[in-house]
């Protein structure tokens, strides 16, 4: 299943037209951006704590050809797991950048367990489940300081399924105003890209800079990822993560990703 990925991505690089203008991000060895080739990413579905089955699947996903790869931080025992699953990956040759991918205690996980937050070669947040009301902010905050001390870029994703419920709320309401209300589906892509972009302004404010920030604004639907994809690009010039959350396994996942995947690489 990985391979036909790759190749279907690959085939989608060769006839994508001239590239968005965007900055460097360097994950690891590997750099993104516009000068740079585009990388492929997966992720594990093992339990993180579980180190052996974790190792054996991010090696086959490398041998596979992926230069990236993301795994599940969503606890205790997952973070502390980590040190010793990037150590022996190293110590068998296997490079390919590790992902921490946090949910909800991301802020006490990087705090509690430096040693790992120094481990991992990026962080993804999604700013939809750091936390509710004040302590979003909060949660946040100390999130972005843990990057900045260990020195790690960060992917801001945004999810159609745990987008910020106070931010669309806030932009339901005001076009519900109108004189001519917007589509419910324009108001939802509109959250997503404010979601993501309002987040990395934030994350700079608090001293991160934009060459340490990646954005993604993942949407189930296909047609809906190509939308808010190409409204994001339209207004930023962030480095960009694409990808189709939940496309579903085998042959159903492998055609959807790869039609939306499709469309965007054409547009640069």
């Amino acid at each position: 299943m990985y391979l036909k990925v790759q190749y279907s991505i690959i085939l989608c690089m060769k006839i994508a037209a001239k590239r968005r203008k965007t900055t460097t991000v360097e994950i690891g060895h590997v750099k993104m951006g516009q000068n740079h080739p585009i990388v492929i990413q997966s992720m594990t579905n093992t339990p993180t704590a579980d180190v052996e089955a974790t190792i054996k699947q991010i090696k086959e996903l490398e041998d596979a050809g992926s230069e990236l790869v993301r795994i599940t931080v969503n606890d205790f025992e997952a973070m502390a797991a980590v040190p010793e699953i990037v150590n022996r990956l190293r110590a068998d040759g296997y490079v390919a950048p590790i992902i921490g991918d946090f949910h909800y205690n991301g802020h006490i996980l990087l705090h509690k367990f430096p040693e790992a937050a120094q481990a991992l070669d990026k962080y993804r947040i999604n700013p939809g489940n750091v936390g509710k009301k004040n302590k979003r902010n909060e949660n946040f905050a100390l999130m972005i300081e843990a990057a900045i001390k260990y020195d790690k870029p960060i992917r801001i994703g945004v999810n159609g399924g745990s987008l910020d419920e106070d931010l669309l709320t806030q932009l339901m309401d005001e076009n519900a105003t109108l004189k001519q209300p917007k589509d419910a589906k324009e108001v939802f892509y509109e959250a997503m890209v404010q979601s993501a972009i309002n987040s990395a302004d934030s994350a700079i404010k608090l001293g991160m800079t934009k060459e340490k920030i990646v954005l993604s604004v993942k949407m189930s639907d296909v047609q809906d990822m190509i939308n808010v994809y190409s409204l994001l690009a339209q207004r930023c010039d962030y480095v960009l993560h694409l990808g189709l959350t939940e496309a579903g396994a085998d042959i159903k996942g492998i055609s959807a990703s790869s039609a939306a995947l499709s469309v965007l690489l054409q547009q640069g």
